[in-house]
């Protein structure tokens, strides 16, 4: 069945399927902690019921999503192990220790106070919970520091030395951590990480507005999403910036695939907006652009030259087409969230937040647009790094097992069908739990309600405030 297929083309597809589907929950898991830390250090300054309320009804999705990200992130280790043995013998003496250091730090303090997050409120107290609450939020951004730092150091590797046998060792861990590209995709991430959960957030109280614009619980949380995504859409763009000039320093193939540019532009580049790229040709077909801006962007000068394609020989080139599309995917999503956040704060100064339906309709519109966003610039960082897999160092096609299509096909086929019954199944109840509005006295994923919600007397440090 498999044999007109090649087993590279095979693994890669096999591993592009199923980082698509691990990434997203992450992606929401790292924003969604923090907003339930945000919750509860809220509920325990104000008193009020709401934000409690919020926070339990929240924490079920959370331990839904955080679960399908641990089970979707274990079988990416299964796949370096059985599709990518070459890459895994050569990279395993740098990539392997950051992998365990994730595991021991940011792993086990996630698994050590999860328990706690979600069980423990009626059991161990306020504070003590809310201190677990607050380590789960710091684990998941700890891991999003080692997986990003041994991503990075495979688009820009650095401290390292090449041993008798062909593998990486490191040299300066301190440099091979914060490798150059390291902490502006650090920050890209978790800013996207953050306004994926955002525009969720923001989704499902603006669906329960539509039905009732009186609810508290809908209210705030829009109204907390709005924030969020009013303050943190221009930071991205921001931040999205630096981490492009940052590429066009270290990677330009990259930058010229995103850009379309297979000529050279001695005397300033355009911006192409859209078009159609043909790589064979050499050419975007149809292009729509800009005279001089992509030099204003990227050099800040519109006379700036910038090299093309032409300049990197054929066998290095990116899949231009994924890599260009992918990318203004991605930039149109980011530009919908800023407007999304300017129109929010320009109803919130008419008083119109909560009653314009409109807005509503379109934060329910732009919900899983952070999925989106995360997918479209995954998939540019890492089809942009093609042909290597250790950027200029490692080639993809050098780094697969030794294996045949069939093989290869076969577990393709068992992940596909797994994958769709299991997250499928998770990813429909998620969304019952999101049809129903949060409510009075909301129960935890036990049933255990908090002290004051249940009528009973709660600690003397918070006694005295009000419920609201």
């Amino acid at each position: 069945m498999f044999e007109a297929f090649d087993a590279l083309i095979l693994a890669r597809v096999q591993f592009a399927f199923t980082v698509s589907f691990h990434i997203i929950f992450p992606a929401f898991s790292i924003g969604l902690a923090s907003y339930l830390a945000v919750l509860e250090a809220m509920w325990l300054a104000t008193g009020r019921e709401v934000y409690i309320n919020l926070f339990n009804y929240w924490l079920k999705i959370f331990a839904i999503a955080f679960g399908m990200g641990v089970v979707s992130g274990i079988v990416m280790s299964y796949q370096f192990g059985t599709n990518w043995s070459v890459f895994s013998d050569k990279t395993g003496p740098v990539l392997g220790p950051l992998m365990a250091y994730e595991v021991l730090t940011a792993f086990f303090l996630e698994a050590g106070f999860l328990g706690v997050m979600l069980f423990g409120l009626n059991r161990v107290g306020p504070k003590l919970h809310f201190f677990a609450t607050l380590m789960v939020a710091i684990g998941t951004l700890m891991s999003a520091f080692w997986i990003l730092s041994a991503n990075s150091w495979m688009h820009t590797p650095a401290g390292f030395a090449v041993n008798d046998a062909g593998q990486f060792v490191a040299t300066d861990w301190w440099a091979l951590i914060f490798n150059p590209s390291f902490p502006y995709r650090l920050l890209h991430m978790v800013l996207a990480a953050y306004l994926t959960t955002a525009l969720v957030v923001g989704a499902v109280g603006a669906y329960h507005l539509l039905r009732d614009q009186l609810r508290t619980g809908p209210r705030v949380m829009f109204s907390m999403a709005m924030w969020m995504i009013a303050l943190v859409a221009p930071l991205q763009i921001i931040a999205g910036d630096a981490h492009g000039l940052n590429t066009l320093e270290h990677q330009p193939a990259k930058v010229m695939a995103m850009e379309g540019h297979f000529q050279s532009h001695p005397d300033g580049a355009p911006l192409i907006l859209f078009g159609l790229p043909d790589q064979d040709a050499a050419v975007v077909r149809y292009a729509l652009q800009i005279p001089k801006l992509s030099s204003l962007i990227l050099k800040h000068d519109l006379d700036a030259p910038l090299a093309g394609l032409d300049t990197v020989p054929r066998e290095n080139w990116p899949p231009v087409p994924i890599v260009f599309w992918s990318f203004r995917v991605m930039v149109t999503i980011g530009m919908l969230m800023l407007a999304l956040g300017l129109a929010s704060l320009w109803l919130r100064w008419r008083g119109q937040l909560f009653s314009a339906r409109w807005l509503h309709r379109s934060a329910i519109l732009m919900g899983p647009a952070g999925f989106v966003a995360v997918l479209a610039g995954w998939i540019t960082t890492e089809t942009g790094r093609q042909p290597f897999t250790v950027f200029g160092l490692l080639r993809t096609a050098d780094s697969v097992s030794p294996l045949a299509a069939p093989a290869v096909g076969s577990s393709l086929i068992a992940f596909i069908i797994v994958y769709f019954a299991v997250f499928i199944a998770g990813t429909v109840y998620i969304l019952r739990l999101m049809a129903e509005p949060p409510h009075h006295g909301e129960q935890g994923p036990r049933g255990d309600l908090p002290e004051r919600a249940a009528g009973i007397t709660p600690a003397p440090a918070i006694a005295s405030r009000r419920l609201g």
